[in-house]
């Protein structure tokens, strides 16, 4: 298994709340490599990818904070125009559905990661395989 694990933070869509969560992180000597929010009126979800996932959801949890720690898939994908269509074109065949995702460049112009989340990361881990879908783990993201 290649699982990664992203952390979910649950928040008031406020001034401040990003702050609150970095400073925990940094306090805590926390790298984040990827981060998204998304929010919907009054609330709003935080997901980080950081180094040390474990460690962050009790910090994070210890301040009060409502936070889950969520298992996904880290993807490789050529960074070209096609990379995420071939991604894309594998996954309808197969009727994966991604439930959330976040991206990043690794390369410019050479590699790029996309991080899914799905309903069974299990057997979409398994059927991806099969299509020599490459996956990271957390080593390996943590080391780029």
């Amino acid at each position: 298994m290649k699982e990664v694990r992203l952390l979910s933070v649950f928040a008031e869509n406020q001034p401040g709340k990003i702050e609150k969560i970095t400073k925990i992180l940094t306090r805590e000597k926390i790298n984040i490599r990827a981060i998204t929010i998304a929010s919907s009126n009054k609330y709003g979800v935080i997901k980080l990818l950081v180094n040390n996932p474990l460690k962050a959801y009790q910090s994070l949890k210890e301040e009060g904070l409502s936070v889950a720690l969520n298992p996904a898939l880290a993807i490789e994908i050529e960074d070209k125009p096609g990379g995420l269509y071939k991604l894309a074109q594998i996954m309808e065949k197969y009727k994966i559905n991604i439930e959330d995702a976040c991206g990043f460049v690794i390369r410019s112009g050479e590699k790029a990661v996309l991080i899914i989340e799905v309903k069974d990361r299990e057997e979409a881990e398994s059927t991806l395989s099969r299509e020599n879908i490459h996956f990271l783990s957390e080593d390996d993201l943590y080391k780029i």
